[in-house]
């Protein structure tokens, strides 16, 4: 039985684009880069990428079942609508989901539980097209930052489609195979030379450039970066694994520890919500401090 049109997700459509450019990528690192590019990809870790990539795909396909008849529910007591076969709402709604992105992923960054299911997506050491489908097997906290939508009269499948449109723009931005773009793109969009800042553990971009498509978000509320250097990937302090299942639940486990190890309540509260890194002896003030992880 096939899903409606206006249900079916624009990601699956676009699988043979991106295989095609991983394809493309691989080429041009191998015939056409020089070492440092070379260096940027790895075939054990890629692979491990395509495979957190399919289990997303199954994973999120469930659970987005299970927050459609939410949002539908939602969509149903609100008196507000929105028409979607006009532009200006297809607009609205890309600009709605791309600040909410923005929300959820910089939270995502700063929340310590939020950022356990994130780090998926940053735990390889490099960056490339592959590293764009390492997602995340826990969609749970990114499908409650999209409620507000349905309240304000989105149609619940657009908020879906708008947020693959959205998925389907950071891909390309996973490659170190393009420098900088025009400057007027770079000012607005974000771009591989933006993203890879954002993948970086160097402290100088820790914490960056949180932008789906558009980069100003960042630019209005103090998270940009520019590339300045090479960025070293992965996380500040890294795991030594390629099993898809222990680089998506080892910072539930490590949380866990800590939770079960901590002195009281401030300290488990602390190990939950406060960012990745977060140590009982430090000061409140310290938190905003501390960068994403393994603590």
């Amino acid at each position: 039985m096939s899903l409606p049109a206006q249900l079916q997700d624009p990601i699956v459509y676009a699988l043979p684009a991106f295989v095609a450019f991983i394809l493309i990528e691989i080429v041009s690192m191998r015939f056409l880069a020089d070492h440092d590019s070379v260096a940027g990809f790895d075939r054990r870790d890629s692979r491990t990428s395509i495979l957190m990539g399919l289990g997303s795909l199954v994973i999120s396909g469930t659970s987005r079942a299970a927050a459609l008849l939410l949002y539908v529910a939602l969509y149903a007591v609100t008196p507000l609508r929105l028409d979607a076969h006009r532009w200006w709402t297809w607009v609205i709604t890309l600009l709605l989901v791309d600040v909410i992105w923005y929300s959820y992923h910089r939270m995502s960054h700063r929340v310590r539980l939020m950022w356990a299911g994130h780090q998926a997506h940053h735990n390889s050491q490099h960056f490339n097209l592959t590293t764009a489908v390492r997602q995340k097997w826990n969609p749970w906290f990114e499908l409650l930052f999209w409620v507000p939508l349905p309240l304000l009269g989105v149609p619940p499948w657009m908020i879906f489609t708008s947020f693959s449109v959205n998925l389907i723009f950071q891909f390309f931005v996973h490659t170190e195979r393009v420098g900088t773009l025009w400057g007027w793109f770079e000012f607005v969009f974000n771009t591989p030379s933006h993203h890879r800042v954002h993948h970086a553990s160097d402290p100088d971009y820790l914490d960056r450039n949180y932008a789906g498509i558009l980069i100003i978000w960042d630019r209005l509320l103090g998270t940009y970066a520019a590339e300045t250097h090479r960025p070293t990937y992965g996380l500040t302090t890294n795991i030594d694994s390629y099993n898809p299942f222990v680089l998506q639940y080892y910072e539930y486990g490590a949380i866990i520890r800590d939770v079960r190890a901590a002195a009281g309540w401030r300290e488990r509260v602390g190990y939950l919500l406060a960012p990745p890194g977060w140590k009982p002896e430090e000061p409140a003030i310290l938190m905003a401090e501390a960068g994403h992880g393994r603590p």
